[in-house]
């Protein structure tokens, strides 16, 4: 099942029919749900969502004959947290396919599906409004193509303005890709949000296993052209982007030898830049004598002259091409051509400049620090900083296009556990407050935090001494920590020290 609409960023997953056991090679999740699940129209097995996010509540939709990944979701009602993320162990330079998968279902009791934004790592990925589709009794998908900067790939949803009701997500599918696939990006800078991906003249969507990275090229037809075979197969191995064999297998040509003028994808496209590539194959028998030749126009600017088609195929592509509006590709044949245009397939993605990241040194502190405390606040994962509105509670960053940590206030959070060591590595920190909580432990050494101005960890089971590294400090002003069962001497360096205020009692047992 499809619509004929095709809006950009906002896609309709399809129902496909596949008899595979085999599995693309990535994580199939299915969100809510607390088994696994092999989907029988797929052969394709989804895994429960535990262990990927620790925050949203599990839920279970009532509606008969639903497709599996469609029958859970997982919700998030907490209205204090910025983010609430799924984590996936990555490998560091990889190229990754992320699609996202909603249907409502009215889990909450209510007619309309919420509107919410989704994050992958520091960055704003799009806004999720599937209302639409739900009208319609669909369910909706959006898809990025990305690099993992780090060892871990972050996928988030959050509350925006618009956020009336509990953002939820029904199911992630997180498939690897070979490193030669949509190499023209710079994955530095860029990512690639899925328009569209069309095989032109087909009759049902080419999935996994067709397309071992499991893409859904969905079919498009327009009521002017004419649909042809081709008559022999094909090896797509080599060819640019790994195009699955039967997207050649089938193209929308001209009856006669004229302009091919195709309008897709059939929505307006905000005027950006875009990755384009277009699949050409002759479907004639290859002993043919005459050649298939023309020019590629898109909105009147050429994008190819005089490409030679054969039953070999052929990939055209533009890394960085402007679109805006309604878009119309032009196939135009060489005067001397005794045959029609025509096209089999084509791509095309939004080019998507990522936000930056949060130093990876602060990043891995930080994962050490919520995992030193039993409860961390609910949005501590992701990235820390980024996106800035979406920075995870009582953090605060500096403005670097790769941001420090320069603060940390979590005074009466109920916050348990212990202060992992690696709180010296935010080596940029200039307040550290975790006053009014039950966390327990030493002090650890913080002589490397030597931007330190103020620490607060009063009211607290601290227990130990007062870590003489703290003398170290030179912008060190407050050290409040008095309410703890702290012992041992207070450092002679600490006492009378000019311009710091230092409070340790009561209720340790320190001696001066």
């Amino acid at each position: 099942m499809y619509v004929s609409i095709f809006l950009p960023w906002l896609l309709t997953i399809p129902f496909l029919v596949h008899s595979s056991h085999q599995q693309p090679k990535g994580l199939l999740i299915n969100c809510g749900s607390d088994v696994k699940q092999t989907v029988p129209e797929t052969g394709l097995t989804y895994i429960p969502d535990d262990g990927f996010t620790f925050s949203g509540n599990k839920t279970s939709l009532d509606a008969k004959d639903l497709f599996p990944i469609l029958s859970t979701l997982r919700y998030f009602p907490d209205k204090v947290a910025r983010k609430y993320c799924y984590t996936f162990q990555a490998i560091k330079g990889s190229k990754y396919l992320v699609r996202t998968i909603y249907y409502y279902g009215g889990f909450d009791g209510g007619k309309e599906p919420p509107v919410f934004d989704q994050i992958v790592g520091g960055t704003k990925w799009s806004v999720v409004n599937t209302t639409e589709d739900y009208a319609n009794g669909l369910s909706s998908y959006y898809e990025i193509i990305l690099v993992a900067h780090v060892k871990t790939l972050s996928v988030c949803i959050a509350r925006s303005n618009q956020t009336v009701s509990s953002p939820f997500i029904s199911a992630i599918e997180v498939i690897s890709l070979d490193d030669s696939m949509y190499n023209s990006t710079d994955f530095g800078a860029y990512a690639l949000v899925t328009v569209a991906r069309s095989s032109f003249g087909n009759e049902d969507t080419i999935s996994f296993p067709e397309d071992p990275y499991y893409r859904l090229w969905q079919p498009f037809k327009d009521d002017s052209t004419d649909v042809v075979s081709s008559q022999s197969s094909i090896t797509t191995s080599e060819f640019w982007n790994k195009p699955p064999a039967e997207a050649f297998a089938t193209a929308i040509t001209m009856s006669t030898t004229k302009k091919l003028d195709v309008q897709w994808p059939p929505g307006l496209l905000p005027s950006t830049r875009y990755h384009v590539s277009l699949y050409f194959r002759d479907d004639r028998n290859s002993k043919t004598n005459t050649w298939r030749v023309f020019s590629i126009m898109v909105n009147g600017k050429t994008f190819y002259s005089n490409l030679n088609v054969t039953t070999d195929g052929v990939t055209v592509y533009a890394p960085n091409w402007p679109l805006s509006g309604q878009t119309l590709i032009s196939l135009i044949p060489d005067t001397k051509s005794s045959i029609a245009p025509l096209i089999n397939a084509g791509e095309i993605y939004q080019l998507m400049p990522l936000g930056g990241r949060t130093l990876p040194q602060d990043v891995m502190a930080m994962e050490e620090l919520a995992r030193g405390f039993d409860n961390p606040p609910l949005d501590w994962s992701g990235d820390p900083c980024l996106p800035r509105e979406n920075s995870w509670t009582g953090v605060s960053c500096s403005q670097e296009k790769m941001p420090r940590i320069i603060s940390l206030q979590l005074t009466n959070l109920g916050l348990t556990g212990i202060l992992a060591p690696t709180v010296s590595n935010l080596t940029a920190l200039h307040h550290l407050w975790l006053g009014d909580n039950q966390i327990s432990g030493s002090i650890p050494e913080m002589s490397s935090v030597d931007q330190l101005e103020t620490l607060h960890l009063e009211s607290n089971n601290f227990t130990g001494p007062i870590p003489k590294s703290l003398a170290t400090l030179q912008y060190l002003r407050e050290i409040f920590l008095q309410h703890n069962k702290l012992d041992g001497p207070v450092p002679q360096e600490l006492q009378g020290r000019k311009g710091l205020h230092i409070l340790v009692s009561p209720e340790n047992h320190l001696s001066v």
